[in-house]
């Protein structure tokens, strides 16, 4: 917090912090939200610090007073203060606070950002998967992400407004329910020394390291082109991913299926896990790539695969986020609820 004092109708600036880019916008608030005023994309490794790529940022345009900020960043936020986890970065709320003099700034984790972002997607920015029977975002919602990692965070609802909440869910243990599920996780176990967490599966990674599961356990047979072209290639999921969607490869198509059908097992946890009535959204970078197969119906039929619970899951709605910025979205939101007067959010 800053000793500034807020000027009314001042623009708020919010921020997307990651590893490899740092997008930062300055939005005004308008009767139906908010208007993005002016946004920038900065390499984050470019930088010593977000301070420095604060200072640049509005340095570039008209300056201005900022009512709030409000930054998401990749890592765990604990009082206050957060260490980003790809970048050689320290941030505090207190210090941004007076790098930008607002009043106030906020530091959310990134899927606590993206979280927030679904609250005001508009419809064409979502894609149903499960239409469900309750209202979307009529109680506690979840937000499952597969991109680089696997991000998992949660909107509380308290009855009238909702609440970003964090977790490391998506390094909880992976739990096979197939014995093609149980042989997954024996191979990868293997391969990593022990634990495997949902996102040795479920993340960038994770498509490659099912392809090679099923490879080599003779469960499905590489053909030699496909194997020199992965060879070659600087990340071989893309290339298991689009030949998963077009079915040209039996080996990749087998891939994608088994990895969305994990994917939806592990977002019907999290929906009970937090009984997030409300909906459940796919944000991360992933899903939007995949629809096609997440449509198919290996995702749902696992999704709702949960015994007596079956109804329940098939009631709760399951959206993809189709906006890249929803974390920059619900960052932004998130200040402009931080900048009204006390009793007013």
């Amino acid at each position: 917090m800053s000793a500034s004092l807020a000027v009314p109708g001042a623009p708020l600036l919010a921020g997307d912090i990651g590893g490899t880019k740092t997008l930062l916008a300055l939005f005004e608030r308008t009767g139906g939200g908010l208007r993005t005023l002016r946004e920038s994309v900065f390499p984050s490794r470019d930088y010593a610090s977000l301070e420095e790529i604060l200072a640049a940022f509005l340095a570039g345009g008209p300056r201005v007073p900022v009512a709030a900020g409000c930054f998401a960043v990749a890592g765990p936020v604990i009082d206050g203060r957060a260490k980003a986890t790809n970048l050689p970065w320290e941030m505090e709320q207190s210090a941004l606070a007076r790098a930008i003099g607002a009043p106030r700034v906020t530091l959310l984790n990134d899927l606590e950002g993206t979280a927030y972002g679904m609250l005001f997607l508009r419809p064409e920015e979502q894609h149903v998967l499960n239409a469900g029977t309750r209202p979307v975002l009529g109680g506690n919602v979840a937000v499952i992400a597969a991109g680089t990692g696997l991000g998992e965070a949660m909107l509380y609802f308290d009855g009238k407004q909702h609440h970003p909440i964090a977790s490391e869910g998506g390094h909880a243990d992976f739990a096979p329910q197939t014995d093609q599920e149980v042989a997954l996780l024996a191979y990868l176990r293997q391969r990593f020394g022990g634990h495997v967490s949902y996102e040795r599966i479920l993340a960038g990674p994770g498509l490659h390291n099912v392809y090679c599961f099923l490879r080599d356990t003779g469960m499905a047979k590489e053909s030699p082109e496909l194997r020199d072209v992965l060879a070659a290639a600087p990340d071989p999921s893309p290339v298991i991913s689009q030949r998963g969607l077009a079915r040209s490869d039996g080996l990749c198509t087998e891939a994608l299926d088994l990895f969305c059908r994990i994917y939806g097992a592990e977002a019907g946890n999290f929906a009970l896990r937090f009984l997030a009535v409300g909906g459940v959204f796919l944000g991360g970078g992933i899903a939007p790539k995949i629809l096609p197969a997440l449509s198919r119906g290996s995702f749902l039929e696992a999704y709702t695969w949960k015994g007596r619970f079956t109804p329940l899951l098939q009631s709760i709605p399951v959206r993809v986020c189709l906006n890249p910025k929803a974390a920059l979205h619900g960052a932004a939101h998130y200040a402009a609820r931080m900048a009204l007067p006390l009793g007013k959010s």
